[in-house]
Parts: C-alpha cells; structure tokens; sequence
C-alpha cells in the first residue's frame, strides 16, 4: 500500500484504531489491463475432428443437436469430445445448466460515464460462468457473436503474497491479476495457464440492444454459483458441498460475491440468501442517497466484493477486497456481521468512491463527499453516527465556525470536520420534510456539465452552493459563510493530487448574488448546530 492509501485509509474513517494500529505502508500498484491472448490451437487432427462434428448440432455453439440427429448418427462423428456431449444429449442426461448458456452485455464505464457520471468501479467480472478451468487445453463454443466482441476471463482469485516479501509489500501489488483469452464465433480451442473460476467478458456501450452469446464450455468442471434472486439457502448449501473450485461466486441484484468456500461454510452455511441479500441492502442505500432509485436509474452493473491475501481491506479498480484469513471472513461473510460496525462502514467507504461523482468531489473532497455514503448506509443499518460518536461536532465548530481569523474548510486538515458541513445539510433537511435532498442534488449535477477539473474544480463547490440552494429552495449563505466557503485567498492541497485553487472575490459575490435573487426565505434554526 502505498502513502496516498495509507493516508486515504487512515484518514476515511475505514478502520477502527485498533485495526490501523498494526497497519503497515507497502505499495498497491494496480496491475495494467491484461492484454488478452488469442485462442490457442489443439493438435490439427482433433480441431478437424471437432470441425467436421459441427454439422451435427444447430448452431456453432453445440448446444443442440439437428432434428436428424440419433443414436445412429453417432457412428459418424469423428470427435470422441463431441460425440460424448451428443451421446449425452440423447439420453437426456447433458446438464447445460452452466456449461451452455447464454450471457447479457453489461455496459461499459463509458456507458456509465455517459448517463451516470460513474467511471471505473463496476465489475469486470458479471457474467460468471460456474465453470472452473484446470489448467491445460480447453474446448470452448461460441454461438453467433452479432458482430460484438467478448472474452473469457481467469482471474488468480486466490493469488498468494510473492514468496520471500511481507504481504503488504508485495512486488505484484494487490490487484487482481488474471488471464484474458479472447473468443471468437465457433470452436475455440484455448490454452489455460492457471486454474481458476471462469467470466465471459461482455460489455457494449449499448447494452440494451445487444444480442445475448452463447457460450458452451465442453471441457472443464461445473463449480456452479449461487443467484440469490431464484436460489434457497439450500442450494447454497448443495453448492458448498459440492464446489470443485476453492472459491464460490455469488450474486444479488447490485452485488458479485467471491470467497473461499472453506470461510463460507464456516460463517455462512444456512445463510447465502441472508448475505447477499444484506449486500444489495447497502448498495440500495447508496443508490437511494445518490437519487438513482428515486430517477430510475440503478444500473444492472454489479460492484465486486473479492478475498484478497495482501491486506486488510481495501478498494480497486476491480471492487473491494478483503482479507482470506479468519479474523476478516468472519467479519465479511456473516450476514450479521457485514452490516455493522468496521464491515459496514469500510464496504460503503470503499464503494463510495466508485459511486462518488467529481462534481462533489472537488480538491479535497476525495475522502469527504464518500463519506456521505458511510454515515447514510451506516445509519439506515442501525449503526450509530460516527461524527457523533467522535465528537467531530464540536471539535469541527471549534475549529472552523469559532475561527478567528475565518478559514476555509479546505485548510482543515482532518476529513471528518470537512464532512460535518455537508451532513448537517442531510440532517436539516431530513427534519424539514425533504428527505430526498441529496437525491435532488445529485441528479441535479448528473444533468449539469462539470465545471472545472485540476486547479479549477473548485468551482464546483461554488456550484455545489447553488444548487443545494436550489434544491432546498432555501437561502443557505449565513451557512456556507460561517463553514468557511466564501474564504478568498489561495489555496494549496495534496489530495491524491496537487491543487492549487484561487478563491476570488468576484467567484463569492457572483455565488452570494445569485442566491439573493431567488429571495429563498432563510433556514429556520442555525444549521451549524445540528447534531444526529
């Protein structure tokens, strides 16, 4: 882990003191995309073979035999691979169920970028197959692509630390390496380096349209996964039991799960519908803050929760991640324990800022506006205000309402004391009948062009000013005065990256102007405040 995540750790709130006490500095370079490998030829004779058998199916998928086709018929056949999965078919005794099905496009971060404003946080790994791939040759079937372009994914889930390095120093970093093997229409005969759980990659920029693939694993054994919107608890149980992989993929409506099945048959047996349920009720909480529930706008694109061997807990460009052992586990995969306390607080932290928009996130907001996230989700689970419990109230008001001379809250360096200004806003809002107010405001900016990046998204606080205005239909100056938004000077900031904004005198009264032109009425209480 690098300083900035070290620091980004540290100062979120995602741990607890106990916890990053023993935390450690080492670097968490995320692996560059892997560049996918072509399909590898089996020995000529056999991609004849299975060639000259295609006839004998419907489509170049082999996922159903021709109407002609008999026990006769098999004589002819020259693949003994295909023509054990015709034999099979016959008898009625071929499970597809996993091994031949169809898989949906997902759309991609541009896509997202595009109508949602979210770039790279979603999974890359949607369309889980069931299928575990030993390493070695491997024959796959692919049906009529539609022109589209998918591959197979083997992602190293239980990738172990670099022997010879401590776990968090690791020279290989903490990403998710993984194998990408393009696929083509037809008969796909594919080299497999590492054994691992099988995804078909399908992602199109207009995902609604796209045809579904399918895709027929000849070769290879079923692991199978667990759906939580038509499975039981059962099933999950039968899965475990059963699992040929030392991982097992799980899925909600907004959730993807990965976890060793020994941890999951230790904290979860009984439980699967509970746990991923419980999962899809964080992230609805994220979406109902963020207004995508209100607007209709929830996309089908999952988050990523994945076991990891390198540390605690943190988050990628592939999801969050979370340490093998049983001290953590016990914390992620107990559908009691992931909503409370250090589980719920990180797993939101860490998925806010996939769902963090730049508008709200200007200079020094990386590790503020996320947090909305983790007091909102965390409260609705009945945790109790982490500004609360800190005493981030008081000391906040101290340092920046009572200030004299005045400041920005920019120059505060503790995040939390950022954050208190734009909870109370939440908070007055909830107890003056507009619950939805974050909701309002995000859509808000979803339909707002960006106002500056770099050096110049500190505009975006001045339109942050405006809207929360607008919104609330209330004058919010007096507020925004005493939390320090209306500072002029310059200022200097490392927030992941080096700012340096100019607050003019013509940026405040333009702000300030524009308010005083609605003629909003003023708040009825001082919001500077309010408490939890």
């Amino acid at each position: 882990m690098s300083q900035r995540l070290f620091r980004h750790i540290a100062l979120s709130g995602l741990l607890s003191a106990s916890v990053l006490a023993g935390a450690a500095r080492a670097e968490n370079a995320a692996p560059a995309p892997a560049a996918p490998t072509p399909a590898v030829e089996a020995p000529s004779q056999d991609v004849a073979a299975l060639t000259h058998d295609l006839q004998f199916f419907t489509d170049t998928s082999c996922r159903k035999l021709k109407g002609g086709v008999t026990g006769a018929t098999l004589a002819r056949f020259k693949s003994p691979l295909l023509k054990g999965v015709a034999a099979a078919m016959l008898d009625g005794k071929y499970d597809a169920t996993y091994r031949a099905a169809e898989y949906e496009a997902y759309a991609t971060a541009r896509e997202l970028e595009e109508t949602l404003k979210l770039g790279r946080g979603f999974s890359a790994y949607e369309n889980m197959t069931g299928m575990y791939l030993d390493a070695g040759e491997h024959i796959v079937f692919v049906g009529d692509t539609g022109g589209k372009k998918i591959s197979l994914l083997i992602p190293e889930l239980m990738r172990q630390p670099t022997p010879g390095h401590e776990p968090t120093k690791d020279p290989r970093g903490w990403g998710l390496h993984k194998q990408v093997i393009e696929l083509k229409p037809g008969l796909n005969a594919i080299s497999v380096k590492l054994a691992g759980n099988a995804y078909v990659s399908y992602f199109d920029d207009h995902a609604e349209k796209a045809p579904k693939i399918a895709v027929h694993f000849a070769t290879g054994r079923v692991n199978g996964f667990f759906d939580a919107a038509r499975m039981s608890n059962a099933d999950w149980d039968r899965l475990l039991d059963n699992a040929v992989s030392p991982i097992m993929d799980a899925r909600g409506k907004h959730i993807q799960v990965a976890y060793p099945v020994e941890w999951f048959k230790t904290f979860t047996r009984g439980k699967g519908v509970e746990l991923i349920n419980n999962y899809d009720t964080l992230l609805r909480h994220h979406y109902t803050l963020m207004g995508l529930v209100k607007y209709d706008k929830v996309p089908r694109n999952r988050i990523f929760a994945r076991v990891n061997f390198n540390y605690y807990m943190f988050r990628d460009g592939d999801g969050v991640a979370y340490l093998g052992n049983r001290g953590t586990m016990g914390m992620v995969a107990d559908p009691d324990r992931v909503i409370k306390g250090d589980p719920c607080w990180g797993f939101s932290h860490e998925v806010g800022h996939a769902l963090q928009m730049r508008q709200i996130t200007w200079g020094g907001m990386t590790e503020v506006s996320v947090n909305l996230f983790s007091l909102y989700t965390g409260g609705k689970m009945g945790n109790a205000s982490r500004l609360k419990e800190g005493g981030s109230y008081a000391s906040a008001r101290k340092s920046l309402v009572e200030a004299s001379p005045k400041k920005s809250y920019l120059a505060d360096p503790n995040v939390f004391h950022r954050l208190v200004p734009f909870w109370q806003l939440h908070l007055y809002f909830v107890q003056n009948g507009q619950p939805e107010f974050y909701a309002d405001v995000m859509e808000r900016m979803r339909n707002t062009p960006s106002a500056g990046t770099g050096d110049e998204s500190i505009k975006n606080q001045f339109e942050f000013i405006k809207i929360a205005c607008d919104v609330g239909r209330v004058d919010l100056t007096e507020f925004f005065e005493k939390w320090g938004f209306f500072v002029p000077g310059e200022i200097s900031l490392n927030d992941y990256a080096k700012y340096n904004f100019k607050i003019t005198p013509q940026m405040i009264e333009e702000t300030k102007a524009y308010i005083a032109a609605k003629k909003y009425p003023k708040p009825t209480v001082d919001l500077t405040t309010l408490e939890d």
